[in-house]
């Protein structure tokens, strides 16, 4: 498409996986990290794909991996990114957390850090291995006396939901911006292991709504849990957010370490891969009239399940696209929401 100014579909943010390698293999981790893909995408190309995310418009970028800092030459892609005005958030595990990466993370100009913590050094440590998660609260420290701002993200499954009030407890003794939780998928390592990810959705988001005017960060929810609770307005990470649908393909995209563009990151299987970087640009790609149908050609009348007869469902569309398709093989179903009869997924007393 010659003039994207016209274009209904406004890209706006990014998550782009850099690399696979990883110092771990996390036994829930969706995306199977440890070894670096073959082929992964050369410094030049990622420099190159760098500006066509800027030239499209996107504002936010965030470099998860596998590990970001496992990759020699992370630092010249977010600066690249940064010095196009792209806002860039990176997402580690923090086991690899140095001086000298800090360093590089200031002078590439990150807008913030991200710390992946399961909750306390007992369940951390058991999905990863003994030391991690001392050496996360470390970086978590360090991070924040350099002046980065540096937020944490929990993954719920049913060993950690349980333990978040416990968990809230030491995580407010760090000088940290923000606590985000999300639900954890049951996609590659986690299904192979057979992790449990049930957990109770409406406590959680009880538990995070009994934090908003208490809690020294904000605490908010991502897109796979909710939605259209009393709670909702206020546990999205800024008051007044609604959740307003998935927004994979509409307003967000997903890049792998090898070029193959998703609509989101999550939606980890071969279906949804609309093109790769190598042989198309993403501008093709992002504006190819057949990409991304499952939400550019959405409609009420595809929601399944409780979905089908919600009120909210014309506006939510179902929720989280990737959960969505993990747990049910559907992509218009969600059991997790509370407002269904699958948003109770253990006993009532799951948050403390």
């Amino acid at each position: 498409m010659s003039d994207y100014s016209t274009f209904p579909y406004r890209l706006r943010s990014a998550v782009w996986e850099i690399t696979l390698a990883c110092c771990f293999q996390c036994r829930y981790c969706g995306s199977r990290g440890g070894r670096a893909r073959e082929g992964e995408l050369t410094t030049d190309e990622c420099i190159n794909v760098a500006r066509q995310l800027a030239s499209l418009g996107c504002r936010r970028v965030s470099l998860i991996g596998g590990e970001v800092f496992m990759r020699d030459d992370w630092s010249a892609v977010a600066g690249e990114l940064t010095r196009l005005g792209v806002a860039v958030c990176v997402i580690t595990n923090g086991f690899r957390m140095t001086g000298e990466i800090i360093s590089e993370l200031k002078k590439a100009g990150i807008e913030s850090v991200a710390v992946s913590l399961d909750g306390p050094e007992r369940v951390h440590d058991a999905s990863r291995q003994n030391g991690s998660y001392r050496r996360a609260t470390e970086a978590i420290r360090v991070l924040c006396k350099a002046g980065i701002p540096v937020s944490v993200i929990t993954a719920l499954r049913a060993d950690n939901a349980p333990l978040l009030g416990e968990f809230y407890h030491t995580l407010a003794r760090y000088p940290i911006f923000a606590w985000q939780l999300q639900a954890c998928s049951p996609m590659g390592n986690a299904r192979e292991n057979g992790i449990d990810v049930s957990f109770d959705a409406s406590e959680v988001l009880r538990f995070v709504a009994s934090l908003q005017r208490k809690a020294p960060f904000a605490v908010g929810v991502a897109d796979n849990i909710g939605y259209y609770t009393p709670e909702e307005g206020n546990i999205r990470g800024a008051r007044g957010c609604f959740f307003d649908g998935c927004g994979a393909g509409l307003v967000s995209v997903g890049i792998d370490s090898v070029g193959n563009v998703r609509g989101c990151e999550s939606m980890y299987d071969e279906r949804f891969i609309e093109g790769n970087l190598r042989e198309r640009t993403l501008k093709d790609i992002w504006t190819d009239p057949d990409a991304f149908a499952y939400n550019r050609r959405f409609l009420p009348s595809m929601l399944t399940g409780a979905c089908a007869v919600c009120p909210h469902g014309d506006v939510c569309a179902g929720g989280c696209r990737s959960y969505n398709y993990f747990t049910t093989g559907r992509l218009y179903e969600n059991r997790l929401c509370p407002l269904s009869s699958g948003g109770k997924t253990v006993k009532k007393d799951v948050v403390k």
